[in-house]
Formats: C-alpha cells, sequence, structure tokens
C-alpha cells in the first residue's frame, strides 16, 4: 500500500471513529434525560438484575479475562498491573456484591439539601438532580466498569465507560451484565455505554466532550493517562494524578497497633492509590519504633529504601535517593524517613505528597488534632491503614476515583458526588418591584 493509500485509510478510520463517538455521546444524552426521571425501584431493580446476570456470567467473564491477562504477560507488563487486571470468581462475586451495595444506597436524586421562604413569600428549595452525562477513562481494572457504570445509574446519570485496551475482553463481558440489568428494569440500554473501539482516537473525542453530550470526565489510572486527561480535556474533571500516601508513626505511637497498620498500609494490595509509599518515623522513638518497623517489612518481602537512619537499622535496607520520596511505586517497595516530630511528618508530606490519602499513628490528641487539621489531603486518617481510601469502606458502595481536587467533589467520588442541584422557586403570583 502507498503513503498515500495509506494516510486516506487511517483518514476513513479516524472519521468512523469519530462519527462513532459522536453518535455514542448523542445516545448518552437522550438516555440521560430518561435516567434523570428514573424511578428509585426502577434503578434499584436495574442493579440487583445486574448482579444476578455478574454471577451467572461468571465463567464467561473469566473466560474474556484469561485473553487480557495472557496478553499482557506476553507483553511482559509488570506484576502490579497484572494483579490489577485479574479477575477470579472471587473478585466478580465482590463486584456483584458492590452493585448490590449500591443499591441500598439512599437515591440521592430529589432530595431536599436546603428550603427556606423569604419575606415576600416566595418559597425555595435546592435540590439534588443528576450531573447528567459522565465519561470515565480508564485502564487496566475491569472492575471499575461495574463500579462506574452501577454509580452513575444510581445517581441518575448516563456513562459511556472507555476502558483500556488492556482489560477490553473482561469490560465487554461486564458491560453485558449492566446492559441486562437496564433491559429489566425497562431502563434505556444507552444509559451505560461501553467505546467499542480500542482506538486512542476514541479519547480524544471525549476529551472534546461529543458535541457537548459530555458533561464531566473522570479517568482512572497512571499519571500519563490522568496527566493528558486535564491538559486536553474541554469538560471538567475529577481526578488524582497519584496516590503518594504517607504513614506517620509518632513517639505516641501505640507499636500494637501502629506494626499491623503500617504492613497492611502498604502490602494489603500493593497496586491501588491508597497503598501507602512513604512510612515517616519520629526519630525521637528511633530504638523503639524505626527498627521493629523496617524489620517486619523485609521479612514480609517489601523492599525498604530508607534515609541514613534507616540504612543502621537492617543490613537489607537500600539507601534511598531522593526520588524516592514522592514516587508512587504501587509494588512492594516503600520509602522510609525519620522526622523530628509531627511538624517536620507534615512538612514533608505537603512537599512529597499528592493530597490523596495520609495517616498518622498515635495516642496523643493533640498530637493527632495537629495532624488532622494541618495536612491538606482529601482523606486523613488517624490509628488506621491508608488502605481504607475506597468507597465501599467510606459507606458509599463503591467509587469511580479519590478526587484530590477542590471544585465539586474531594475523596472517595460515590453516588452523591456524582449529582449537582437546582434551585426550586414556588411563588403565588409574586412580580420584582
Amino acid at each position: 500500500m502507498s503513503k498515500t493509500q495509506t494516510a486516506a485509510s487511517m483518514a476513513l478510520h479516524d472519521s468512523e471513529t469519530a462519527s462513532a463517538m459522536v453518535e455514542t455521546g448523542r445516545a448518552a444524552r437522550a438516555a440521560g434525560r430518561e435516567m434523570a426521571l428514573a424511578s428509585t425501584d426502577q434503578k434499584n431493580l436495574a442493579l440487583a438484575e445486574a448482579a444476578k446476570a455478574l454471577r451467572a456470567a461468571t465463567l464467561a467473564i473469566l473466560a474474556a479475562n484469561l485473553r487480557d491477562v495472557e496478553a499482557a504477560r506476553t507483553a511482559d507488563r509488570p506484576a502490579s498491573f497484572i494483579d490489577r487486571l485479574t479477575l477470579d470468581a472471587s473478585r466478580i462475586e465482590a463486584m456483584a456484591q458492590g452493585l448490590e451495595e449500591i443499591s441500598a444506597l439512599a437515591d440521592p436524586v430529589g432530595t431536599v439539601l436546603a428550603e427556606w421562604t423569604r419575606p415576600n413569600g416566595l418559597r425555595f428549595e435546592r435540590v439534588r438532580v443528576p450531573l447528567g452525562v459522565i465519561g470515565i477513562i480508564y485502564e487496566s481494572r475491569p472492575n471499575v466498569t461495574a463500579d462506574a457504570g452501577a454509580l452513575c445509574l444510581k445517581a441518575g446519570n448516563a456513562a459511556i465507560l472507555r476502558g483500556g485496551s488492556e482489560s477490553h475482553h473482561s469490560a465487554t463481558a461486564i458491560h453485558a451484565a449492566l446492559v441486562a440489568g437496564l433491559r429489566k428494569a425497562e431502563l434505556p440500554e444507552a444509559a451505560i455505554q461501553l467505546v467499542a473501539t480500542t482506538d486512542r482516537g476514541a479519547v480524544g473525542h471525549m476529551l472534546a466532550g461529543l458535541d457537548g453530550n459530555i458533561d464531566v470526565i473522570v479517568p482512572r489510572g497512571g499519571r500519563s493517562l490522568v496527566e493528558r486527561v486535564q491538559k486536553d480535556a474541554r469538560v471538567p474533571v475529577f481526578a488524582h494524578l497519584e496516590g503518594i500516601c504517607h504513614t506517620y508513626v509518632d513517639r505516641g505511637a501505640d507499636m500494637e497497633i501502629a506494626l499491623p497498620i503500617v504492613l497492611n498500609a502498604k502490602l494489603r494490595r500493593t497496586g491501588v492509590c491508597g497503598s501507602t509509599e512513604c512510612l515517616l518515623v519520629d526519630k525521637n522513638a528511633h530504638d523503639d519504633y524505626l527498627t521493629p518497623l523496617v524489620k517486619a517489612l523485609l521479612d514480609a518481602g517489601c523492599e525498604v529504601r530508607g534515609d541514613p537512619a534507616t540504612v543502621t537499622c537492617d543490613p537489607r535496607v537500600k539507601s534511598a535517593t531522593p526520588a524516592d520520596y514522592g514516587h508512587e511505586f504501587l509494588d512492594s517497595i516503600i520509602a522510609v524517613k525519620t522526622v523530628d516530630g509531627v511538624d517536620e511528618a507534615i512538612e514533608h508530606i505537603a512537599r512529597y505528597g499528592s493530597q490523596h490519602t495520609d495517616a498518622i499513628i498515635t495516642e496523643c490528641g493533640g498530637t493527632a488534632e495537629r495532624f488532622l487539621k494541618r495536612v491538606d489531603s482529601a482523606i486523613v486518617l488517624l490509628n488506621a491503614s491508608t488502605q481504607f481510601a475506597d468507597g465501599g469502606e467510606f459507606g458509599f458502595g463503591a467509587e469511580i476515583g479519590i478526587a484530590t481536587g477542590r471544585m465539586h467533589a474531594r475523596g472517595p467520588v460515590g453516588v452523591e458526588q456524582l449529582t449537582s442541584f437546582k434551585y426550586v422557586v414556588r411563588g403565588i403570583g409574586q412580580t420584582r418591584p
């Protein structure tokens, strides 16, 4: 094929992708108008039926996921990526349970947030309404297909899901269960659409807004994806770049509490955004605290990269480089640093953190409150693992992501965060003088 023929073929392909994406946006907008008026019973039925469909399709989903996993292994993707991509029967059951938990949540749509009456007799209400059409762009986590679709549905929105090519077969099989639920509830199937093409051009069209048919974009993935979305999007974005989470062990900590928290915060699942990437330890408690914490991490198979004080604890510790602080490892690797009390810990987090999730372990109430008030992160915890940075653990049923911005949503983006509000004003003939 000549260069001219190749260029013509590519242009035709791009045109086809653009046309398909515009039609996807139009269908979503039409479905969104219906979803905004859907009853709570309809939405809950759709979620319950989707959960049943997920369970019934377990073998088909596992077969589809195996294709994705084998392709990822052939491409020599890292172990942390494979873990995020891999499904098993328990993870599929967890997805189904997540849909049922979202179904059990209170319906936010129509909730009156505030009401008041003016001296002229006008009655005002601030009422929750859906955002409209939400575009979700994600990478290797197939469960995002179920979580994102279900949350958007419950909040009365339409969703356009664009999963990564690495998880395409898995996402397609999961999406089929969501559509089955919509069908059973007699809701529009276009309320949850999965972008059929793996063409990267589809992402660009979503970021441009699909002719004004997308109201907000939510990216779930690595730094390069989120940076691109934040740079190129022409619609509002709920996003975080990285989960550079810290756990600070204060001199006032109880080691019987601190040790299991630190191990869980780092190693429960190393590939999630709530995994602790840096352990800070009060140097005034060096002998009693630092050494056993470091040894426990090493014995559990975690690579420790530490400052000079940490290196002296164990010969297995590697010297940290400046780049290790402020780095999201998403692996069994942790940076460790000793600090001179809570204020230096707060300063370190402000410099190297990503305003995602940070924790303090202490029994000193004053120190705890100082940390909780001064650390400017979306989630701050006292005496608990950073791995609780999850919408399900907050009682949200699930979450689309953790937003670290300050506009509209911050922290886990659940059902309520996927709504806006409007004002309803009731009068009896008033005119403005």
